[in-house]
């Protein structure tokens, strides 16, 4: 492998960590929210309760059902991430394919139009030449 082309797959592959770690950000920033909407939501029946305005088990029960009810919209939110974050990186290898065949063919047309052999021509040679040689080499042992 050459340089360039570990340095290339380096630079993608940070790429793609950065991406991940973004997303996490998001995710982990999402989660923190809805912490927070929870709390808020939990001292407002609290309020409402001390107040006298709702039965302390209605709200009990209010609570239980908003708590799941975020745990499940929580855990459908993350299979969501998790699978668009699968499409992109499918779509991202894909792509890397795509330009790595690319980048092939424009190196083969430019060794070409340079008249530069390429590695496997210069190896086809050097069997050749060997091979070569090793009936040279025959016929003068004769």
């Amino acid at each position: 492998m050459s340089a360039r082309v570990a340095a290339r797959r380096s630079r993608s592959v940070g790429r793609a960590r950065r991406a991940r770690s973004g997303l996490e950000k998001t995710w982990k920033d999402t989660r923190a929210a809805l912490s927070s909407a929870g709390a808020t939501v939990e001292k407002r029946v609290q309020a409402l309760v001390r107040r006298g305005g709702v039965d302390t088990r209605q709200a009990r029960k209010a609570l239980v059902a908003w708590r799941h009810r975020l745990d499940r919209e929580s855990r459908k939110a993350m299979k969501q991430v998790e699978g668009r974050l699968a499409v992109l990186q499918t779509r991202a290898r894909k792509e890397r394919r795509v330009v790595g065949r690319a980048v092939d063919d424009a190196v083969k047309r430019t060794l070409a139009a340079l008249n530069i052999p390429s590695r496997q021509e210069i190896h086809d040679l050097t069997r050749r030449v060997e091979e070569l040689s090793q009936k040279i080499d025959r016929f003068r042992r004769r």
